[in-house]
């Protein structure tokens, strides 16, 4: 069994591969349905829906000049890993894990995040950041703090 490893990939620095990314680019706007891959025998396979959508998501990221890292959802991550994925600092992902807030396995002296749990966590607080602002936006509305003649012209 081939174990999986994440590699950063940074988009072409060569005018000639960067014009094939942004070739690809166009083409990945375009439906999945008919989306083949011709292997070097001329041999053809419908790609699946899955893999047709992260093969969108790395060409469109690399077409933007940003490098890709592709990584096994099962992969268990160091807690400096974690923080970094969260934009928080070690201590702060610590004191969450210890809270209960993402779940953690500690088989020795280091405690393990599964990345699954950490995307998990981010998704969670993007709701609630969004379920917030919009309370927020509806509060300021009740008190009519939205009026049209306060807006700039």
């Amino acid at each position: 069994m081939t174990v999986l490893a994440d590699r950063t990939v940074l988009p072409p620095s060569d005018p000639l591969d960067q014009g094939r990314v942004a070739m690809l680019a166009a083409l990945v706007e375009h439906s999945a349905e008919d989306a083949v891959l011709v292997g070097p025998g001329g041999e053809q396979v419908q790609l699946p829906h899955q893999v047709y959508e992260v093969l969108v998501q790395v060409v469109e990221a690399m077409a933007a000049g940003r490098a890709i890292t592709i990584v096994p959802s099962a992969q268990r991550l160091t807690t400096q890993e974690a923080a970094d994925l969260l934009g928080i600092s070690r201590p702060t992902l610590v004191r969450l894990l210890e809270e209960g807030e993402i779940p953690f396995e500690q088989p020795g002296r280091h405690r393990r995040i599964r990345l699954e749990d950490v995307l998990d966590y981010q998704r969670r607080r993007r709701s609630e950041r969004r379920e917030l602002l919009n309370e927020m936006i509806r509060r300021t509305e009740d008190l009519g703090l939205y009026e049209d003649e306060d807006l700039p012209t």
